[in-house]
C-alpha cells in the first residue's frame, strides 16, 4: 500500500499458506521510509529484510516473543489504510465469496477491482 491505501503489489497465496511466507517479495525493490504490517508478519528474518533496505519496521511483536521490540504506535495507526482497502475489497461480491474456481480468474479479477478502487 501507499500513503493512501491504494495498492502497489499482490501475490496470491493459497487459502492454506500463511501471509508471512510472501512477506519479503512483498517488500523488495519498493523505496520507502517505513513498513507497517500486523503481527502476523512478526518475524526476525522478514524485520531483517526491511531494515536492509533502509526502512523502519513497524510491526508489533507476538506475545510469545522473548524480547519485543520497540514500535512507533503512532505510526502504527496508518495501517487502518491497509483494513480499509480489504474492507472496500469485500464490496465485490466475487471477491468476498471466491466464486471462481482457478488461481489466475480471481488473481485477474482481483487485479480489475484495484484498479477500479484506485481510480474513486
Amino acid at each position: 500500500m501507499d500513503a493512501l491505501g491504494n495498492p502497489i503489489r499482490l501475490i496470491l497465496t493459497g487459502g492454506q499458506v500463511a501471509d508471512i511466507t510472501q512477506g519479503a517479495a512483498l517488500v523488495e525493490a519498493i523505496p520507502t521510509e517505513a513498513v507497517i504490517a500486523d503481527k502476523g508478519y512478526d518475524s526476525d528474518a522478514l524485520v531483517q529484510i526491511i531494515e536492509a533496505a533502509g526502512a523502519q519496521a513497524i510491526i508489533p511483536p507476538r506475545s510469545n516473543r522473548n524480547s519485543p521490540r520497540k514500535i512507533d504506535w503512532h505510526r502504527y495507526k496508518a495501517r487502518n489504510l491497509v483494513e480499509r482497502f480489504f474492507n472496500r475489497l469485500k464490496q465485490f461480491r466475487r471477491l468476498a465469496t471466491r466464486y471462481d474456481k482457478l488461481a489466475n480468474r480471481f488473481n485477474a479479477f482481483l487485479h480489475l477491482a484495484c484498479a477500479y478502487i484506485w481510480l474513486l
